[in-house]
């Protein structure tokens, strides 16, 4: 992506299912679960950078001794930090005691971080700040085992004012206000009601309060918790969560818009985001790894069962189109298809451009996160190049020699590696004249594959604001002299905020949004702003089933194409000589690209919740009174 937005976060989960010594035994090292909590987190760097955190619970311990680690980092390699440290303590504790080093029973009574339940977090900042008390896992402490709770998650809710009101009329006073406190109070505080009820029980049965721990571990129905505290979720979420005693718990949104995969054998259950990090991280086929239904929970209680409990009803499957696009790491082997398929289905709108001369075009892409969608556009020019040159033979007869159809055999499209981001290079200058001048020098080109006679077509995942294609990527390409210049993107216009995970809270950024205002103001329909603007605050008091999208209404007047065909005229400066020309993946395009991912608010305003609706409304209000402030 071109323009860089903040992803979404991942989560990693390892419940090992036999005592440590039985990976001593087998894999030669008790720090089995470590290692592969290090490889699950560090597989999904690809979906956070500000911060990541890891936690551990330890379940043979006795009173007295600490049973839970927890470690945070922000630091620039976060992950790498986490487990340098913990390498750190652990080795240290080994220089102190190497009689140890064999002694399994030991290490896990004494070591930190060593356990058989782990819970692990990449965060790429979405709500709130990036200091380390924002990274997860959170941590709710108590001196009642069953009533200690971490939490980590991927998600963004969009009430959290609601819920943080719910939690001063439940009688509490959260700490600081951001959705994953609210949310982990929430939870808490079910946690510790059920928690008491269990204990009234276990009393009337005779039970003291030592002997009462067992029967309330047992007896804990996570789902009853998750049900009552997800009850007015509004939102995108993957919620994992560890409790004290052993118990743990994952759970997914009603609409299934944050992806969720897990794996069980004999030997542990895996969580995570991506589902081809658990084949890679554990060596197992694709058949094995299960998605998390939405509205479900993957409960794994202490002795080991696990169970899939619904706690939620599931609304309409409207999993995130983004997490195929661009999010999720491209080994997966549905992701990889469906991204070369958007770069398949939008051939035939390129072909259009060049007026089908394949053979006067070069084509190539940016960044290297739309590799794959160019090799579907590969495929698709090889195959009407091939139609073309059939159709050229057929059409020669007997008049053409053999020279000249071995010629028009030999033909083939131009695939090029044109720009090459150089990475060490940054806008370190505050002047604004300096930065645009180093920001164009952000990529390096090949020069001496395109002709003044060619056509230079660029692929590239999205165009979500249009600043870098403006000011680095179509200056850098128009040195190279192109006859023309056809920028790609293989997913359809970003037009509206996404709040469920992604951060894009601000109408106004998006290059679509700003092209249809321009729109407007050329064809003397100005006055729809301020109309929609009326009809968004006229709903701020209404209640959540009466909420529409009319920021819909900016949009309305124009074609997909009248709003590119504007974006292009928008990113073409006075010294561009080359002709510019930008063109989106369709709507239709990219559900049959992505048939079971069809989540695309950012794309066509349609919010699977309530709490989406408001969102974009006060995006626009924002936008209208010129305020900075956030929508959700």
């Amino acid at each position: 992506m071109s323009d860089a937005i903040k992803h979404e976060c991942g989560i990693a989960l390892v419940r090992l299912k036999k005592p440590l010594q039985f990976y001593k035994d087998k894999y030669g090292s008790a720090f089995y679960g470590i290692n592969k909590m290090y490889l699950l987190m560090e597989k999904q760097h690809n979906r956070g950078q500000d911060g990541a955190g890891f936690a551990s619970v330890k379940f043979n311990v006795e009173p007295g001794t600490r049973y839970v680690s927890r470690i945070r980092s922000n630091k620039s390699q976060p992950i790498q930090d986490i487990f340098a440290q913990i390498n750190e303590r652990l080795n240290g504790v080994f220089e102190l005691n190497p009689d140890k080093k064999n002694d399994v029973k030991w290490q896990e009574e004494n070591m930190p971080y060593i356990g058989n339940l782990f819970l692990g977090h990449v965060r790429y900042g979405t709500f709130g700040k990036n200091s380390i008390e924002s990274v997860h896992p959170f941590l709710r402490q108590s001196n009642w085992k069953h009533q200690n709770l971490i939490v980590a998650g991927n998600f963004n809710m969009t009430n959290s004012n609601q819920m943080l009101q719910e939690l001063v009329e439940l009688g509490q006073h959260p700490k600081e206000f951001t959705d994953t406190v609210t949310v982990m109070e929430k939870i808490g505080h079910f946690l510790e009601d059920e928690v008491a009820k269990l204990y009234q029980k276990a009393k009337k049965k005779g039970f003291n309060k030592r002997d009462a721990s067992p029967y309330i571990e047992e007896n804990l129905s996570l789902k009853k918790v998750l049900k009552r505290s997800s009850k007015n979720w509004d939102g995108g979420y993957a919620m994992a969560g560890l409790v004290g005693h052993g118990d743990a718990f994952v759970l997914r949104d009603p609409n299934g818009i944050r992806p969720t995969f897990f794996y069980e054998d004999e030997e542990v259950v895996v969580v995570a985001s991506e589902r081809p990090v658990i084949q890679t991280v554990f060596n197992v086929s694709i058949e094995e790894v299960k998605e998390l239904e939405r509205g479900h929970a993957l409960i794994i209680k202490k002795s080991g069962k696990t169970s899939i409990k619904l706690v939620n009803e599931p609304q309409e499957k409207l999993s995130c189109s983004f997490e195929r696009i661009y999010f999720s790491r491209g080994s997966d082997a549905g992701i990889y298809e469906e991204r070369k398929n958007l770069g398949k289905y939008v051939f035939p709108q390129i072909l259009k451009s060049i007026n089908s001369d394949i053979s006067n075009t070069v084509f190539s892409y940016i960044p290297n996160t739309a590799e794959t969608s160019f090799y579907g556009m590969t495929e698709a020019a090889e195959d009407v190049l091939n139609e073309q040159k059939t159709a050229q033979i057929l059409s020669g007869g007997k008049s053409l020699s053999a020279q000249r159809v071995t010629e028009i055999l030999s033909e083939r499209p131009r695939f090029e590696k044109i720009a090459i981001k150089d990475a060490k290079l940054r806008t370190f200058i505050a002047d604004d004249n300096s930065r645009d001048d180093l920001v164009e020098h952000v990529y390096d080109i090949t020069y001496g594959v395109v002709k003044p006679t060619d056509n230079l077509v660029i692929i590239d995942d999205s165009i979500v604001r249009g600043t870098t294609l403006k000011k680095s990527i179509i200056r850098i390409l128009n040195r190279l002299n192109p006859k023309k210049i056809v920028v790609v993107s293989s997913a359809p216009q970003i037009r509206y905020p996404d709040c469920y995970g992604i951060d894009m809270a601000r109408i106004d950024a998006f290059i679509a949004f700003k092209a249809a205002i321009e729109l407007l103001k050329e064809t003397n329909q100005y006055h729809l702003v301020e109309e929609v603007y009326k009809q968004c605050k006229e709903q701020q008091s209404k209640e959540d089933i009466e909420i529409v999208n009319y920021v819909k209404g900016i949009y309305s007047p124009f074609s997909a194409e009248q709003i590119s065909d504007k974006i292009a005229q928008m990113l073409k400066t006075d010294d561009i000589d080359a002709e510019v020309e930008v063109i989106y993946q369709s709507i239709e395009g990219l559900h049959k690209a992505c048939p079971n991912n069809l989540g695309d608010w950012y794309f066509t305003g349609n919010y699977p919740t309530p709490g989406g609706r408001r969102v974009v409304n006060q995006a626009f209000i924002n936008f209208y009174e010129g305020n900075d402030k956030r929508a959700y």
